[in-house]
């Protein structure tokens, strides 16, 4: 056990959906993190992907078999804030992981920046295609769920670095909402919408492979990047089939929620923000990536936090 280790803590951790391999890998992280430190987790998981309502409701059941600490990736920027608003008074320390909401500030945000992590994975795949045809480059992207905080920042970053490169455009965009069948639709309809496409933005991997199996059956192969850096997307990007994925952490961000919460309820400061730094995975790196979240070293909270 690490120093934060204390009595056996009980921590809700809740996920968006079952069906994000993201949310997978945090889940995981977290059970893995929990039986080093101690403490104990339930898992509090929408049956229907991302739904506000169900995850309010979720968050009452859990205040009522009585957590020590919530651990949350919020399905929605406010719908949550008048719960979230009473957990002082009970005494109840809230902390986030992956997107934070707005007009409540948690005890502890642990993400990454989305913007700049986007706007690096993009930069990266218009070094690839620069100079394609006539000198232009047409670009589509694949964006995430409406209600997802992580949604419109990775949007920006994607069109923040296309404005700043002579010769790309992003000629069209769609959701995926974040899932594979969500890229597989995107994918068909802008393939049906565009003549030319010389790549494709994904705002995560499960929507970029859904966008490869799409374009692998209709014989229109465009270089494709990815977010996340989960084990299929680095699979992807080992075999060739994705260009590079962005590693937003989900895993590591969910652990380090999970050891900012016990060490706050020992009575230990954590800092009230803790951001992962932008990685770029793709063939010459993939190796150290390659592997299930099972087999994935979990983090050190002094690589992060500094002593």
């Amino acid at each position: 056990m690490t120093q934060a280790a204390g009595r056996a803590y009980r921590l809700a951790v809740f996920t968006k959906n079952w069906t994000n391999p993201a949310y997978a890998g945090a889940r995981l992280g977290t059970d893995r993190l929990a039986h080093r430190l101690g403490c104990t987790v339930t898992h509090y998981v929408p049956g229907r992907a991302d739904d506000v309502e169900e995850q309010r409701a979720l968050l009452a059941t859990a205040l009522a078999e009585g957590a020590d600490a919530i651990l949350l990736a919020p399905t929605h920027a406010t719908a949550l804030n008048d719960i979230l608003s009473g957990l002082p008074a009970r005494g109840i320390p809230l902390l986030c992981f992956v997107s934070s909401p707005v007009g409540i500030e948690p005890a502890c945000f642990v993400g990454a920046d989305d913007r700049e992590l986007a706007a690096g994975i993009a930069d990266y795949l218009f070094d690839h295609i620069a100079g394609r045809g006539n000198g232009n480059a047409y670009v589509v992207s694949i964006e995430g769920h409406a209600n997802a905080m992580t949604s419109a920042p990775r949007a920006g970053g994607f069109r923040a670095a296309a404005a700043a490169r002579a010769g790309v455009r992003i000629v069209n965009s769609l959701s995926g909402d974040f899932q594979f069948d969500g890229g597989k639709a995107a994918m068909a309809a802008l393939l049906q919408a565009e003549a030319r496409i010389d790549g494709v933005l994904a705002a995560n991997d499960a929507m970029a492979l859904g966008a490869i199996e799409v374009m692998r059956q209709h014989g229109r192969l465009s270089a494709i990047v990815g977010v996340n850096a989960t084990p299929d997307g680095v699979k992807a990007v080992k075999n060739g089939a994705l260009l590079a994925s962005a590693a937003f952490d989900a895993m590591k961000m969910a652990c380090l929620a999970v050891e900012a919460a016990v060490r706050m309820l020992s009575g230990n400061p954590v800092p009230v923000q803790l951001m992962l730094p932008v990685e770029i995975v793709d063939r010459s790196n993939c190796e150290l990536w390659d592997r299930p979240y099972a087999a994935r070293s979990l983090p050190d909270w002094h690589q992060y936090v500094k002593r």
